[in-house]
């Protein structure tokens, strides 16, 4: 009786731990859509320090307002890029139309940046990101929009 008391006890445990360990291989240990969602409620909350912790420490842009090609910069220097942004289009918002996720790392992001400029006068401007996410951080911001002046 208690051998048999004993592999029942076994056997539960046995089944718990496989069933613990099968979900835990399963989990995403950051939901990419949802790191990006909390990026852009930061951005709109203009909490330009919260949101320049979700990227690595040093990450990859792309961005006509850096300039040409592919440039590297640190959490501090994104802070101060958004910071004067914000206080040159102190309302400035961003609303996502949609989310793109693109493989295991990417996920595009369609949305449009709203605001005011400083003559008072309101701008919407179509964006499109690519966002490159690795252990939970952001490595790439490729960045695309029309910079044209009309």
């Amino acid at each position: 009786m208690v051998a048999k008391h004993v592999i029942l006890v076994f056997l539960t445990t046995f089944t718990l731990i496989s069933c613990h360990s099968a979900n835990h291989k399963n989990m995403e240990p950051i939901n990419n859509e949802k790191l990006v969602r909390v990026y852009f409620e930061h951005f709109n909350k203009h909490d330009w320090v919260k949101m320049a912790d979700i990227y690595a420490e040093t990450a990859l842009f792309k961005d006509p307002s850096l300039g040409k090609g592919v440039v590297t910069q640190k959490r501090e220097q994104t802070v101060k890029k958004y910071s004067e942004l914000s206080q040159q289009f102190p309302d400035v918002k961003d609303s996502i139309l949609n989310i793109y996720p693109s493989g295991d790392k990417n996920i595009i992001v369609e949305f449009v940046s709203s605001g005011t400029a400083p003559d008072n006068s309101k701008f919407e401007l179509p964006i499109c990101t690519i966002f490159t996410i690795e252990n939970g951080l952001i490595t790439k911001d490729f960045t695309y929009y029309d910079n044209s002046q009309e």
